[in-house]
């Protein structure tokens, strides 16, 4: 495996465009390889993402995530993750995971939610395999039963439990500090990937939750300007 560009597909949301540019400072500033940022964006996807917004939906890539492995053109490895995470460590780390044995790779998180509502008011859904997607190594080439015609039309349920796959053999594990659940697991201080499921800090309700002051220190050095040389 010698794909030395970490391609990352991160989810955009407008409702939290902030949480996108934060989270690309975080990995930038710590990666020691080079990385490529995608946002997938609805307006963007004109033509290939036609699906009617679901009223569980709780963001606006809930399910245009899965066509990752199609916008990396069926090449190579490729990272999708939510928009409301903060990395703590080194992308490169987590890249280095890769094992090609498998078709996707991801935290195999077994909860259940504390909360029955997250942010904005909206319903916090319950279900088998209930945040694997949040954060997927994608083996593209293993992945091409996400085609277009198929994320457009498949249930929610058939993509988020991974039912494109022939069975949960192909799906590899990561350790759970790549996608630490914040308020839903204890505070520990190494976690690598941190994900404010419930909400991120830039609502109000959550500003105070756990790691949230990290987050704020990278939104701050999002928006540095030096003003004069030294």
């Amino acid at each position: 495996m010698d794909q030395e560009t970490i391609r990352i597909f991160i989810g955009f949301d407008t409702k939290e465009a902030v949480a996108y540019h934060v989270l690309s400072q975080s990995i930038l500033e710590r990666s020691t390889l080079p990385v490529e940022f995608s946002p997938i964006v609805l307006s963007n996807l004109g033509g290939i993402f036609t699906r009617e917004r679901n009223a569980l939906q709780s963001t606006e890539f809930s399910f245009s995530r899965f066509l990752t492995p199609y916008l990396s053109s069926f090449r190579g490895w490729s990272i999708f993750m939510d928009c409301d995470m903060l990395a703590r460590a080194d992308i490169a780390e987590l890249w280095s995971l890769r094992d090609e044995r498998y078709a996707a790779m991801c935290v195999k998180h077994n909860y259940t939610p504390k909360v029955e509502t997250k942010f904005l008011g909206q319903t916090q859904t319950k279900y088998e395999k209930k945040n694997w997607s949040s954060l997927v190594m994608f083996n593209n080439d293993k992945c091409r039963a996400l085609s277009p015609e198929y994320v457009n039309t498949a249930t929610g349920l058939q993509l988020h439990q991974f039912k494109w796959l022939e069975n949960d053999d192909l799906i590899g594990s990561i350790p759970v500090t790549w996608n630490y659940l914040v308020n839903e697991y204890e505070k520990r201080n190494d976690a690598k990937l941190v994900h404010f499921t419930d909400g991120g800090p830039y609502f109000e309700e959550y500003k105070n939750d756990d790691y949230a002051d990290e987050w704020f220190a990278a939104r701050d050095r999002v928006l540095f300007v030096q003003q004069r040389a030294n």
